[in-house]
């Protein structure tokens, strides 16, 4: 006899399997030193995608000669964020699917988009993003995936 899924279980897996949908679209950044993807969600709807990369027009080059991030690259967050504002659509109410946890940054942009929801699976080397969501009293989760299940 089959288990019946609760409410919890349900997120659970919506959560691990956008997260994985996330992974997959972090690909498409050309950045060298890490790659990191993001999905905006909305009533079980994508809304917004992004990936860590140069502004529109620019080079799609993310490191200089030193190996560093140049200054303008955009974070996915960032990328997902502004690309909603320009289509017209609400993040209000929607969760943020992101590879790493969000910086500071990126964190006030999320906050101030009315986004209730962040699900990300790695951590950031720095918790200030992380630690200014939860002030906000965002929720704040992170989820272990297994990419191969």
């Amino acid at each position: 006899m089959k288990k019946e899924q609760t409410t919890d279980d349900k997120q659970r897996l919506l959560d691990e399997r956008y997260l994985k949908m996330a992974t997959i679209w972090a690909q498409n950044s050309y950045c060298k030193r890490r790659q990191v993807g993001a999905l905006l969600v909305k009533n079980k709807m994508i809304i917004s995608d992004g990936y860590n990369g140069t502004p529109a027009g620019f080079e799609n080059v993310c490191e200089d000669e030193n190996g560093q991030t140049k200054p303008y690259v955009l974070h996915a967050e960032a990328n997902a964020i502004t690309k909603v504002a320009k289509s017209g659509n609400s993040s209000e109410g929607a969760t943020l699917y992101v590879t790493s946890s969000p910086c500071l940054e990126c964190s006030k942009l999320i906050i101030q988009a009315g986004i209730k929801r962040v699900v990300f699976t790695e951590n950031y080397r720095i918790e200030d993003g992380i630690n200014l969501l939860r002030r906000a009293k965002i929720e704040v989760v992170q989820v272990d995936i297994d990419l191969f299940k």
